[in-house]
């Protein structure tokens, strides 16, 4: 009875609310488990300190510092990988306003249905400033509340996830408006990493170790 109404109440809830909860894949694997009132399970061991390799230490006390999320203990399955991967994360969007950056991953894991990432950058926006009616106005797919800046970034960062391949030449012009191309580049990089640890955390059922922020 409990996952019928569940399931009537997504099916009456407008369509631009349900793409954060789509019952495919990914997604249904965090409901279900939230129903059954069980915690997620990852579908592939996770390295920890205690089993890791001396490469892998190394990565967790020099790069990470000692904080090791499991998204860096499922990528450690392939030390360079994860090496590499650090670098590249750390060197995306820093051209970019830090709360557009976050307003962009936040909507790409929103429309991907990524509850792993969609966490962890809520709670990594609230230190550069963005609250929860920023969250519930990017959830309604609604813009006019953020700078000119962010109103020409997020739908195009909506596009680049969604259809990619019908960009055109008028969309990057309009782009151009407001960004030099350096920070174009960036927001490409940005949305192509959200779209990957998305497509990374997800699927793999990587269990969530912070506090979860409501929406």
């Amino acid at each position: 009875m409990r996952i019928l109404v569940v399931v009537i109440l997504w099916m009456k809830a407008p369509a631009r609310e349900r793409e954060c909860h789509d019952e495919s894949g990914a997604a249904s694997y965090y409901t279900k488990a939230l129903l059954s009132e069980e915690e997620p399970m990852a579908r592939i061991s996770l390295i920890e300190l205690q089993q890791a390799s001396p490469e892998v230490k190394e990565i967790y006390d020099k790069l990470l510092r000692g904080k090791v999320g499991n998204i860096q203990k499922a990528m450690a399955h392939r030390p360079e990988a994860l090496k590499t991967f650090l670098a590249f994360y750390s060197s995306v969007g820093r051209s970019l306003d830090r709360k557009l950056y976050e307003l962009i991953y936040i909507r790409v894991s929103m429309i991907n249905g990524c509850h792993y990432c969609l966490q962890h950058h809520l709670a990594s926006s609230k230190r550069v400033g963005l609250a929860p009616e920023d969250w519930n106005a990017l959830k309604q797919a609604d813009y006019t509340r953020f700078d000119e800046k962010a109103q020409s970034a997020l739908p195009y960062a909506e596009k680049l996830t969604r259809t990619s391949s019908k960009i055109t030449d008028s969309d990057v012009a309009a782009l151009k408006k407001q960004f030099s191309d350096a920070e174009i580049v960036d927001l490409h990089l940005l949305v192509g990493l959200a779209n990957l640890t998305n497509r990374f955390t997800a699927p793999l059922g990587l269990e969530l170790e912070i506090l979860e922020e409501k929406i």
